[in-house]
């Protein structure tokens, strides 16, 4: 696995459109963890709400030593009490990960309360979700001013949904890409995800992002690329030039963009094989 993809895709098998059961996706990021690909694979993520519930107990072992991602869907006052209810069986969180505002809203004060979470945990990467509408550009700020305080603590944002305005044009993606680059503030992305390339659902009709056009696309906002630039390679659907920068870069870290979740981890690695950015496609 290339070290340009190490990490990419954490593991959100229980959650939409997947939706598998909490047992059988711990069993699968078990392989998951355990196979070829599993450099590629980031942290099973789960639900706070499931957490609260007490779903984990009886199917892990507290000497397996799971880690999990947290998504915080109950609130954020509630999130202390299930990182609380980890503890029992044995299962940690390296990252915490919760809206701090709906659309529309102030998310100040969200953020202002995540970030006292975070500053109560032990180095536990916290993500703050923030609408691409009012008050983005003042978040970030705020992120990026913690953070160079040495507060863990970045962005994440939505890329898709069940409306097509949860999917942020190529042009309002790149202004937040290059947003956080200026601030030095690496981002998570989440929801509509589903391939590799820019492509247009024939059910829906909402244009999706590709993850590998917002990989070179945030390779070309680190080399210096401005929001046009960077928005055309978001809206690329040509997979020759979406793959190359990738190509160019398969030894280096990935720079800013941390992942994203997806509820398959079979979908994503199929199509980098496909295009040949796994296996052969990286080979000397």
């Amino acid at each position: 696995m290339p070290r340009l993809l190490s990490g990419l895709v954490d593991d959100a098998a229980v959650f939409p459109p997947g939706n598998a059961a909490l047992p059988d996706a711990v069993t699968a990021h078990r392989t998951h963890r355990t196979a070829w690909y599993a450099d590629m694979v980031g942290p099973l993520l789960l639900p706070a709400s499931e957490i609260q519930r007490g779903s984990l107990s009886g199917l892990v072992d507290p000497a397996e030593g799971l880690v999990i991602g947290l998504i915080g869907d109950t609130g954020l006052d509630q999130l202390p009490q299930a990182l609380d209810a980890l503890a029992p069986d044995g299962v940690s969180a390296r990252q915490v990960e919760a809206p701090v505002a709906k659309r529309g809203e102030d998310p100040q004060p969200g953020l202002s309360e995540l970030m006292t979470l975070a500053g109560r945990l032990d180095g536990t990467a916290v993500y703050a979700e923030i609408p691409l509408t009012f008050g983005l550009m003042g978040a970030l700020d705020t992120l990026a001013e913690a953070r160079a305080a040495g507060l863990p603590v970045a962005a994440k944002f939505r890329t898709g949904g069940l409306a097509a305005e949860l999917f942020p044009t190529p042009v309002e993606l790149a202004a937040v890409i290059c947003a956080c680059r200026d601030r030095k503030l690496p981002f998570k992305l989440t929801a509509g995800l589903h391939h590799a390339i820019r492509h247009r659902d024939p059910e829906t009709g909402f244009n999706h992002h590709g993850f590998v056009n917002v990989l070179g696309a945030t390779l070309a906002a680190v080399g210096g690329a401005e929001v046009d630039g960077v928005a055309e390679l978001l809206a690329a659907t040509d997979p020759v030039r979406v793959v190359e920068p990738a190509r160019a870069h398969r030894d280096a870290e990935r720079p800013l963009w941390v992942g994203y979740g997806s509820c398959s981890i079979s979908e994503p690695l199929t199509d980098l094989i496909r295009l040949g950015l796994v296996n052969g496609g990286f080979e000397a």
